[in-house]
């Protein structure tokens, strides 16, 4: 396979679940943007999430990340509390609703994977697993 049809078969893939998740997202009425949604993740997994910190996970200028923060506040899908390892920050805690909603994100990201993979054998998903975590850690090791 040539490197082109490679970039092109993960482009495919990448717009195709994308895609996959908005419609899903939309059919629950969930209104957030992608980036809400991935920031509200971060720090539902994190307990020691601060703005910074998502900045850095994401790959985010700090600014945007304070407007998204500022705005799942005024949402009331995360509360900020005091950090007691460092009084100059924050850290970003989700409220109920935050979590209610996290959990939908999750049920809605695990049905499209087995929407997507539903033709596939456990080991073709899991040799495509061990793949793209190979092909990642490349780029993040780069």
């Amino acid at each position: 396979m040539s490197s082109s049809s490679l970039s092109e078969t993960l482009h495919q893939l990448t717009h195709a679940y994308k895609k996959q998740l908005r419609e899903t997202i939309k059919a629950h009425r969930i209104a957030l943007p992608v980036t809400h949604i991935r920031a509200l993740k971060g720090i539902c997994r994190n307990p020691e999430c601060t703005a910074q910190s998502i900045a850095q996970r994401m790959q985010r200028d700090k600014a945007q990340i304070t407007r998204v923060v500022n705005e799942l506040l005024q949402a009331q899908l995360i509360i900020k509390i005091d950090n007691p390892n460092d009084r100059r920050s924050q850290l970003l805690r989700p409220t109920p609703e935050g979590e209610k909603i996290m959990a939908q994100i999750n049920t809605i990201e695990q049905q499209t994977a087995e929407h997507m993979t539903r033709q596939l054998q456990s080991d073709d998903l899991t040799t495509f697993i061990r793949i793209a975590n190979t092909m990642s850690d490349s780029v993040n090791r780069s």
